[in-house]
């Protein structure tokens, strides 16, 4: 009863007109941003943040505005994964192996139709799942003290670099680099300045949103210029598009596995989509086996791995809101918004502020329908975006990266900063040096370093402390194997699939 109680209040918060109107906008945003190559759902939120401040936003609002865009890109990365062979994000890339091909046989319509087909299946179910877990995960989380939130803490940078990069030191380094810059601000405790160079602008700390939009928007606008020509054109022409309604029942069965999938990836602390459609994509190719024609153009090898990295979208958002503990990069944007608009995700979230958590699952309920119509009927629209001449797209992100930046500081120091983590996340990426743990080492590096401090004034600076729990041993166990195990299971998750041309 509580459950139903809870989600008529949200449904009471989304069906009102103007949230109704921001979950419209985001999902056609979101769809955007994602059928574009490169930018994807981290990008996107990251890029429009500075928006939901502009039109002074309360938190419930904005927060459905973004899930909106985050959901929408996860829909939209599939379109130039089927169209041009390549993928809107990096979710989108399993999509390549039989979207294209299908494309290529003259089907790219019924790709993209079975494609949106799988990704509201996906998407749906997810947040079922998100509705009827997050509160029970809740109930979990107030067994842990500061012992328990700082191996947490540690879980979240193991799991999110070992999976997160192809190369382990880099993603060290990368967290270093993360919690280093948290650093940098006063002092809590002592009140003396650390890492400041007796810079006044820095005594407040360095905001993670122009962290965020310069390591992120403005980076991507760099290897944009650098990596693209002046023009963008479609690989393979759209003619038509149909309802293919065999192959979509065919593949049912495919979708509903492939969302449990990919929902458990997505939960997992740093896993998200690109695992989550891996896992869906490679279960469905062992149980067909050769018979099932995987890699050739087949409509499972379409819908598998669409359900399983838009479920594994909804199933970051659990940790998220539960734990405080972003599920993916995308979800770790998420998180800096909610900090800035003084929202403290966690297990008292849910009792603190409901009309935020409900209002997010019965408005997350609605794009999906509404992200269903747009992206099967309206698709021959969002293809004729991909049309876009870079030189239009670079100057409007930018333009928005600066003015939302502006609005919301009034500080020219910002707009220097965002400007000089763009160079730096662009030199990151040329090292491939992965930018996630960086900003998750920003956004929870002060909280990590205050359940140390707790964890030491309660045990008299006993470390053993630290593992003095079940749950405390627990964590540090996952996160011990959270960074190990991918050094031995890279070869499996990186290994080449080949993409007929």
């Amino acid at each position: 009863m509580d459950l139903l109680s809870n989600l008529a209040m949200g449904f009471d918060i989304a069906l009102s007109p103007f949230t109704l109107m921001l979950a419209v906008f985001g999902c056609f945003i979101g769809t955007i941003i994602g059928a574009l190559p490169g930018l994807g759902p981290s990008n996107g939120v990251a890029i429009l943040i500075p928006l939901t401040f502009s039109m002074g936003l309360d938190a419930t609002s904005a927060l459905v505005l973004m899930t909106a865009v985050y959901y929408g890109a996860m829909y939209g990365g599939r379109i130039s994964s089927i169209l041009l062979n390549i993928p809107g994000d990096e979710p989108a890339l399993m999509t390549t192996l039989d979207g294209y091909p299908m494309a290529k046989q003259g089907r790219a319509g019924d790709a993209l139709v079975i494609s949106g087909v799988a990704s509201f299946v996906g998407a749906f179910l997810s947040t079922i799942g998100l509705m009827l877990l997050a509160p029970l995960l809740a109930g979990v989380a107030f067994l842990f003290g500061p012992a328990e939130y700082f191996a947490l803490y540690l879980l979240a940078f193991a799991t999110l670099g070992g999976i997160g990069s192809n190369n382990q030191a880099k993603a060290a380094i990368a967290s270093c680099i993360g919690l280093g810059i948290a650093m940098i601000g006063v002092d809590n405790n002592s009140g003396l300045p650390r890492l400041t160079g007796g810079n006044m602008h820095l005594f407040d700390g360095i905001d993670f949103l122009v962290a965020i939009v310069g390591l992120f928007a403005i980076a991507e606008v760099f290897f944009f210029i650098e990596s693209h020509g002046k023009d963008t054109s479609i690989g393979v022409k759209l003619d038509k598009v149909t309802i293919p309604v065999r192959e979509i029942m065919g593949s049912m069965v495919t979708m509903v596995r492939s969302s449990a999938v990919g929902f458990v990836a997505g939960i997992l602390p740093g896993a998200g989509a690109s695992l989550g459609s891996f896992l869906a994509y490679m279960t469905e190719k062992s149980i067909a086996g050769k018979k099932g024609g995987f890699g050739t153009g087949v409509a499972k090898g379409v819908a598998a791995p669409e359900a399983g990295n838009n479920a594994a979208a909804g199933g970051a958002l659990v940790p998220m809101l539960t734990l405080g503990v972003p599920g993916s990069g995308t979800t770790a944007v998420l998180l800096a918004l909610l900090m800035t608009l003084n929202i403290t995700p966690g297990p008292t979230l849910f009792t603190d502020r409901p009309e935020v958590v409900w209002g997010l699952i019965a408005s997350l309920l609605i794009a999906n329908f509404v992200l269903l119509v747009m992206n099967v009927p309206m698709v021959k629209v969002f293809v004729k975006i991909l049309m876009v001449p870079p030189w239009i797209l670079l100057p409007g992100v930018t333009m928005v990266s600066f003015v939302g930046i502006y609005s919301l500081s009034g500080s020219y120091f910002d707009l220097v900063l965002m400007v000089a983590f763009g160079m730096l996340g662009w030199v990151l990426r040329k090292l491939d040096v992965p930018t996630v743990p960086i900003i998750l080492g920003i956004l929870l590096g002060g909280n990590m370093e205050d359940a140390l401090r707790r964890a030491m004034v309660l045990s008299d600076g006993d470390w053993t402390y630290l593992f003095s729990s079940g749950i405390s041993i627990g964590l540090w166990t996952v996160a011990v194997l959270g960074f190990v195990a991918p050094m031995f299971l890279r070869r499996y998750l990186t290994k080449p699939q080949r993409i007929t041309d």
